[in-house]
């Protein structure tokens, strides 16, 4: 983590350090979070739907030494350390740019619609039998989350990890500004975020704002079965170097012989075999990806087939459970999108060795003006040749059900507002020899749903 005097965070930022006396204070790491404050924090009082200024006695009592204070806040503390800036959130961003420079390190940018924290897991897995390694924890990946991942670095590390993400144009781009990467990569583009930026081709040139940071001889991995990223990829003014990896041939890493097994996924890429311990077929995208960029890195076959083998996937992500009871869940419950939809409802199809086989889908959010449609999409999707029952929660995933109840045997399909009804409604039906699917965007929290199932 950073480790720097007040007088030299104070700099870092171009701050105003309110008593000289205290300039020599040691710090240790940052927070912006007075209930997780460590002894030698810097406090950095965040304006968000609470004001973290409400809260620097708080951080100072639990041992933060010193804290940022926004000038338009009335009333700074008399007894506190304190560094005025003109805006927090901006303090801290800067503070994380200006760290980094001073890091010998490399940064692997990573950003795509789907599938970012697998790749993510996975280049860090591999990476971690080679060098000392630091990845973006579970999903800190906003404009907050990388700069405090950015900063959580320790001047031992060698390689860092950095997953990012946006709700909208702009955000890839500062926060690759902040990361300075040597290597950037973007897994794919879906429909998430249709709703404020308009369309695929809006959120891929959204996507490719990661490369707007990017250090001198710097590379762009991307995923070469995407005419989006193709098309605008060649039209760069200065052109980047690039290597473009996914299921066809004409890319540079490609997969074959690709076997769905019940523990995982084996297949094939530049003569040699690996196996990664995630089901879902879909995968070996993001591990082509972590293969690609690592083998650049001088990683030989051997580290990354055992850095592969033994990657621990952040939860919620095609995570299998088996219940105390014996029923199989999938909980893919961390974010939805029509594509990563279809692609969970496949590997669920896929699986082999189950009595029935359910899915429990919520609704699929910021998909804009087509939503509805996006949804009956999915309910045509769904075939009860291979699919037992159907279980939607939410006002839009009733549109999937609507339309699976079309082609599926009267009481395959039911659609619910109520997770306790919901659960009740599974848990009627389910035997210990069946499989479920629980997939639906965060806000759905559909992991409670898993919870419910698992402590039946």
């Amino acid at each position: 983590m950073i480790c720097r005097s007040l007088k030299e965070i104070t700099e870092m930022v171009n701050g105003d350090s309110v008593v000289d006396s205290a300039n020599d204070i040691l710090i240790q790491g940052v927070s912006i979070d007075s209930r997780t404050i460590n002894p030698g924090n810097l406090f950095i009082p965040l304006i968000r739907h609470k004001n973290g200024h409400d809260y620097i006695q708080e951080a100072q009592a639990k041992g933060a030494v010193a804290s940022f204070w926004q000038k338009d806040q009335p009333n700074p503390p008399s007894n506190v350390s304190l560094i005025l800036v003109d805006d927090c959130l901006q303090a801290l961003q800067k503070l994380a740019r200006v760290y980094r420079q001073q890091l010998s390190i490399k940064v692997i940018g990573v950003t795509g619609s789907n599938g970012k924290t697998t790749t993510k897991d996975m280049i860090n897995s591999i990476l971690e039998t080679t060098f000392n390694v630091h990845k973006t924890k579970g999903n800190l990946n906003s404009q907050i989350g990388v700069p405090l991942t950015l900063l959580d670095v320790s001047p031992s590390t060698e390689v860092a990890v950095i997953e990012m993400g946006m709700s909208e144009r702009g955000q890839i781009g500062r926060l690759s500004e902040i990361s300075q990467p040597d290597f950037v990569m973007i897994t794919m583009i879906g429909l998430s975020h249709l709703s404020t930026l308009g369309s695929r081709e809006a959120i891929a040139s959204a996507k490719l704002e990661i490369t707007e940071g990017l250090v001198k001889d710097g590379e762009l991995y991307f995923n070469g079965d995407e005419p989006l990223l193709i098309n605008k990829v060649d039209s760069f003014e200065k052109p980047i170097p690039y290597v473009r990896f996914g299921l066809s041939s004409t890319n540079d890493y490609y997969a074959e012989d690709i076997q769905v097994e019940s523990d995982g996924v084996t297949f094939k890429c530049r003569s040699n075999q690996y196996h990664i311990p995630i089901i879902g077929k879909h995968n070996v995208i993001n591990a082509l990806a972590a293969i690609a960029i690592t083998e650049k890195m001088g990683l030989q076959p051997a580290a990354i087939k055992a850095g592969l083998n033994n990657v621990i996937i952040t939860g919620m992500r095609m995570e299998k459970i088996v219940s105390p009871t014996g029923i199989t869940i999938i909980n893919d419950a961390w974010n939805a999108s029509p594509v990563s939809m279809k692609a969970a409802i496949v590997t669920l199809i896929e699986m082999k060795g189950f009595s029935n086989k359910i899915v429990v889908l919520g609704d699929m959010l910021e998909l804009g003006y087509h939503e509805l449609e996006y949804h009956r999409e999915i309910g045509r999707y769904l075939k009860s040749d291979n699919i037992d029952y159907v279980f939607t929660l939410g006002i839009l995933a009733n549109e999937i059900a609507q339309e699976a109840e079309k082609h599926f045997p009267s009481g395959k399909v039911k659609s619910y507002q109520n997770k306790k009804e919901l659960i009740q409604a599974i848990q009627d039906v389910v035997n210990p020899t069946d499989i479920i699917l629980v997939k639906g965007s965060r806000g759905m929290n559909l992991e409670k749903v898993v919870e419910g199932l698992i402590n039946r």
